[in-house]
């Protein structure tokens, strides 16, 4: 008799637990009808890649984005540098693996130097070859693995709110749980989207701040998309991965040979600017480093003009 609250209780709690998974499905398949994908599917090593394209036609070097973690190529998107940049040049975004609409299978291990030689492959079968590469954040990591793997097909490297010394993160334990197997899985299809939706006004703050959040991204930002269980695992495996892929290339910056820019947000609370843009430039003979005055984290959305010309002033020096 004494078990019976007990297994009441375990019943009650798997029924709620499967009632909000039911609901969390249901919400990420309507944010991806609301949401379809903008560009077109690439087929390479078994997996789907999402990429967006503008200015097939234009005579300047290709421009290649990625993203940084828990965004997508939408993003780059709504900050208005793509349309900018593409004025000039032929430009591509990519969904990295597991984000957007891009495919992420579990068999792999996803560092950034394997999602370097994905986007490479890509590359390739789109038959782009030297392009100037931009990342922000998360991104800067697969951009310089990118450039070291394949020195020749990358023209100029701009580098944006990067993380490149590795260093102790305390979001790393606390944002890593949804890439577990097993307890993972379980808080990302239950409770990890009504945490992240939640929080998500706080983040938004953080990662702008100093400045206040721009009105187009708190109304455009897919924040569904954001919250899928799938793309939940990806935001923590690669906030996981995120200290190892820096020290993966902390020796080797100055191995770079091509024109390297460096951008980022005097303010930016998310990353130390000094410890990381500032040493990356030191570590780098002939780059270029550029502060941009009151802007945090984000500054593609922050100074999209600051932006575009460093793109395309490393597309000029690339071509000279």
């Amino acid at each position: 008799m004494s078990f019976r609250p007990t297994a009441r209780l375990l019943a009650a709690s798997a029924t709620a637990l499967g009632l909000l998974a039911l609901a969390n499905h249901v919400v990420a398949r309507r944010s991806e009808a609301r949401r379809p994908p903008r560009g077109r599917f690439v087929q390479v090593d078994g997996l789907r890649l999402h990429v967006i394209e503008h200015g097939t036609d234009r005579p300047g070097p290709p421009v290649v984005l990625l993203h940084g973690n828990g965004a997508m190529a939408e993003d780059f998107a709504l900050s208005g540098i793509v349309g900018s940049l593409a004025r000039h040049h032929h430009v591509l975004v990519f969904d990295r693996p597991g984000f957007g609409h891009s495919d992420r299978p579990r068999r792999r291990i996803w560092t950034a130097a394997a999602q370097a030689r994905l986007i490479g492959r890509a590359l390739h079968r789109l038959g782009v070859d030297r392009a100037v590469l931009a990342g922000h954040s998360w991104g800067t990591l697969v951009a310089m693995e990118m450039a070291l793997q394949r020195p020749d097909q990358v023209a100029a490297l701009v580098l944006m709110s990067g993380y490149y010394t590795p260093t102790l993160r305390a979001e790393v334990p606390a944002f890593s749980g949804p890439a577990i197997p097993i307890l993972g899985d379980l808080l990302r299809y239950t409770l990890s989207p009504l945490l992240g939706l939640a929080i998500a006004p706080l983040l938004f703050r953080r990662i702008f701040a100093p400045g206040p959040v721009p009105a187009h991204f708190a109304a455009g930002f897919p924040t569904g998309l954001a919250l899928r269980p799938s793309q939940l695992r990806a935001a923590a495996a690669d906030t996981a991965l995120m200290v190892p892929a820096a020290m993966a290339t902390r020796h080797r910056h100055g191995a770079l040979p091509m024109p390297v820019l460096i951008l980022a947000g005097d303010g930016d609370r998310i990353v130390d600017v000094e410890r990381q843009s500032g040493r990356l430039h030191r570590d780098i003979p002939g780059s270029t480093l550029r502060l941009l005055p009151g802007a945090g984290h984000m500054i593609h959305h922050q100074a999209p003009d600051a932006v575009v010309r460093a793109i395309r002033d490393a597309a000029a020096r690339a071509t000279a």
